[in-house]
C-alpha cells in the first residue's frame, strides 16, 4: 500500500531521535523522497510530514493561485517557509528540531497518524483530544449524510401524491 495509514506512539530517545514507524518508512521509501519533509499543520498542533507525494500536494494547492497573488505567497510561505526536510537515519530514526517540538508540544513521545498522502506528528494527549473531536464531527456529519441520503417515507396504500 502507497498510503500512510493508522497511528504509532513512540518515545524519544536521550538523544531525541524518534523512529519513523516501520510501515511509514516503506511508505516513503516507496515514493523515493530523501529524508522527511516536514511543516507546521495549517489547523493543527501537530506537523504535517511525508514525500514527493506531500510536495506534490502542496504543489497542486499553489498551482490554484496566481504566482505572486497575496494567497499564493502566503500558502508557499506556511508550507514552504516553514519546512524543514529532517534526515532520516539508518535506523529510521530522525531528529525532531526545537522548532518541530515547540510547535506540536512534543517532549518525550510522538504520535505519528497515517492521513494518506502524508502522516502527522503530534504530542500523544493534544492528538487524543484532537482525535475524540474528529470522531464527534465524523458522528454529526454522518447524520446529515444519512438524512440527505434517507429513503422517502412510505406513502400508505391507496394514498394520492
Amino acid at each position: 500500500m502507497d498510503r500512510f495509514v493508522s497511528r504509532f506512539t513512540n518515545r524519544l530517545d536521550t538523544k531525541g531521535r524518534v523512529s519513523i514507524p516501520a510501515p511509514f518508512r516503506a511508505v516513503l521509501a516507496r515514493d523515493g523522497f530523501e529524508g522527511l519533509f516536514a511543516h507546521p499543520a495549517l489547523d493543527a498542533p501537530a506537523v504535517d510530514c511525508g514525500g514527493n507525494a506531500l510536495v506534490r500536494e502542496i504543489d497542486q494547492i499553489l498551482a490554484l493561485h496566481a504566482p505572486y497573488s497575496e494567497e499564493h505567497e502566503y500558502l508557499s510561505m506556511a508550507l514552504y517557509g516553514a519546512s524543514e526536510i529532517l534526515k532520516v537515519d539508518a535506523e529510521g530514526r530522525v531528529i525532531l528540531t526545537e522548532q518541530i517540538k515547540a510547535y506540536a508540544g512534543i517532549t518525550e513521545e510522538v504520535t505519528f497518524v497515517g492521513q494518506g498522502d502524508k502522516f502527522q506528528i503530534w504530542e500523544p494527549s493534544r492528538f487524543q483530544a484532537h482525535f475524540e473531536e474528529a470522531r464527534n464531527r465524523v458522528r454529526d456529519l454522518r447524520r446529515q449524510l444519512n438524512s440527505r441520503y434517507a429513503a422517502p417515507e412510505p406513502r400508505p396504500h391507496g394514498a394520492r401524491e
